[in-house]
């Protein structure tokens, strides 16, 4: 009888004692009174991710959310059943504050950084159920900075309970066919009633989440003109006191590449009674705190992405044996493995970086070249962290060869829904526009410049101050660049090119700034090698000649 090998599959522990960077991170970011006080809820949340939320997410794979129209007699009642991993996902997400912790605002100016090391270890196990957390989390804090007492007082308390009997999600209703980031064509329409009420009608494209108890979106009131200006932001409960929808109609779902747990639907809004939130109009300028918000559980997801895929192929090198050796012993796959390795590293600490402005920002302790950068950063971070991602996903399933191609392994999941990151919360196209045209980048460029000094002055190691020279250098000159073209057409087709040099030089430095921290507290070079591989890809992408050239393309 011949002999049959079956190969073992990857294995995952505690994925917050196995994530050594992690925990070097937060070692050196937060006061050691915090990190006591936040590691046992850490510690559960990586054991939950690598056992039980792991292990139903596998059971769960073939589970979709379904939407059923009509009852047995004819009524409209479009009601949609969630996944089993969705479920159990929504009672630990609220148990362990995942909205709440920065309202609770119990560590202050670290509130953030407890909360989205703690998005971290939950995402990657829980079938991207960090959608409608993102959008809960964006509307609590653009309801607070839009001052509007009523339904802070009725919405927030839910939005940010830890009770799962209680707690809400937000949903955020912007896409419209008309286009998703052109968000100034939309066609909703507002209608105020004569007893002061307002009535929403129209039709929204894409709209995620749409199991959520509310919503925040855009209408154009009556009367008014074109154009983003003429929009005004309404707050919307979905179902009445009966549980009936309020004047809203599912279409259907939406059959997507990935995320596909996420109940994602076209929606038909006739006569949907909703709440005005502030004036009648600049309603893009309202809603842009929740934008803020879902860009940097964006970017936190992503580099949750990345780890989950390299852990996972780390593993997967530990048990699979090639050409007579493991593919741990074998120097190009470890190779391979180092530069995900690294680039992990560089989009892990530019998004935690962003997260500690926005800690900053809310407990009112930043300086006002702190949130020049803040506002440059935001876009720049969302969209750079999204393209790791995608790349780093598809090499780490690479990685399994033929198994990582193999549908009930789980593994082609992680890449249909990684791709989703570089288009949600702005494209990078978009995201590049925002930075270069809307973020004030001079006082951005010249925050950004002396927060890299800051970070390369500390340095010892002379390879180490070299590289930090030429991430400086590569910023420096991508502000020159912009203080000295005038030519809008290749202002704008230089775009990308510019935020990309500015988030990879900005990434180097991090780099950097962390590799010096851990030879001087644990004597560990693997920082001084994952900033010494990093620099060896391109940072500075900025060379205008060629761009002359490459526009005639």
């Amino acid at each position: 009888m011949s002999t049959i090998f079956v190969q073992s599959a990857p294995r995952l522990g505690n994925q917050y004692r196995d994530d050594r960077f992690l925990v070097a991170y937060l070692q050196r970011k937060l006061p050691p009174e915090i990190l006591r006080a936040i590691e046992p809820e850490l510690d559960h949340m990586g054991e939950l991710a690598g056992n039980e939320l792991y292990r139903l997410q596998l059971d769960d794979r073939l589970h979709e959310p379904v939407l059923t129209q009509w009852d047995a007699w004819g009524n409209r009642v479009d009601r949609i059943e969630l996944s089993p991993l969705w479920q159990r996902a929504a009672v630990v997400a609220a148990q362990s504050g995942l909205v709440a912790i920065p309202y609770e605002a119990k560590h202050g100016r670290y509130s953030r950084i407890h909360q989205f090391a703690s998005v971290y270890l939950f995402h990657p196990s829980t079938d991207v159920y960090t959608c409608p957390l993102a959008m809960s989390d964006g509307a609590a804090r653009t309801l607070l900075e839009s001052g509007h007492k009523e339904t802070i007082a009725r919405a927030l308390p839910c939005l940010t309970s830890r009770d799962p009997s209680q707690a809400w999600t937000s949903g955020q209703w912007m896409t419209e066919a008309t286009g998703g980031s052109d968000v100034g064509s939309s066609l909703s329409k507002a209608v105020r009633a004569e007893d002061g009420t307002w009535r929403l009608y129209g039709k929204k494209w894409f709209t995620s989440a749409v199991t959520s108890q509310m919503a925040l979106t855009l209408a154009r009131p009556e009367g008014n003109g074109p154009g983003g200006s003429g929009l005004a932001m309404f707050y919307v409960e979905t179902r009445d006191a009966e549980g009936r929808l309020n004047g809203i109609r599912v279409e259907r779902l939406k059959d997507k590449l990935g995320t596909r747990k996420v109940p994602t639907a076209e929606l038909y809004l006739d006569g949907t009674r909703a709440t005005l939130i502030g004036e009648p109009r600049n309603g893009t300028r309202a809603i842009e705190p929740m934008l803020v918000i879902t860009r940097a559980w964006n970017s936190v997801t992503s580099v949750a992405f990345m780890r989950r895929a390299l852990a996972l192929a780390r593993s997967y090198a530990q048990e699979r044996r090639a050409f007579g050796k493991r593919l741990a012993e074998l120097p190009l796959h470890v190779d391979t493995l180092a530069t995900l390795e690294a680039e992990t590293r560089a989009a892990f600490l530019l998004a935690f970086e962003l997260v500690e402005l926005l800690g900053l920002c809310e407990a009112r302790e930043m300086t006002s070249e702190q949130q020049a950068l803040l506002r440059l950063l935001t876009p720049i971070v969302k969209l750079l962290t999204a393209k790791q991602a995608v790349a780093v996903v598809s090499e780490a399933i690479e990685a399994f060869g033929g198994a990582g191609y193999i549908e009930d392994t789980g593994i082609p999941m992680l890449l249909r829904d990684t791709q989703v990151l570089p288009i949600w919360e702005g494209t990078t196209n978009v995201l590049s526009l925002d930075a270069l045209l809307r973020s004030d980048p001079m006082a951005g460029t010249r925050a950004l410049i002396a927060r890299m000094q800051a970070a390369v002055d500390g340095v010892t190691l002379a390879e180490l101050k070299a590289l930090g020279g030429r991430a400086i250098a590569a910023v420096e000159k991508a502000r020159a660049w912009l203080s000295e073209t005038r030519e809008p057409v290749l202002l704008q087709a230089a775009a990308r090119r510019f935020a990309m040099t500015l988030g990879r030089s900005f990434q180097l430095a991090l780099l950097i700034e962390h590799a010096q921290w851990q030879l001087d507290h644990a004597n560990d070079r693997t920082g001084v090698a994952a900033a010494k591989r990093f620099a060896r890809t391109p940072f500075d992408q900025l060379d205008e000649a060629q761009l002359r050239d490459e526009l005639m393309l």
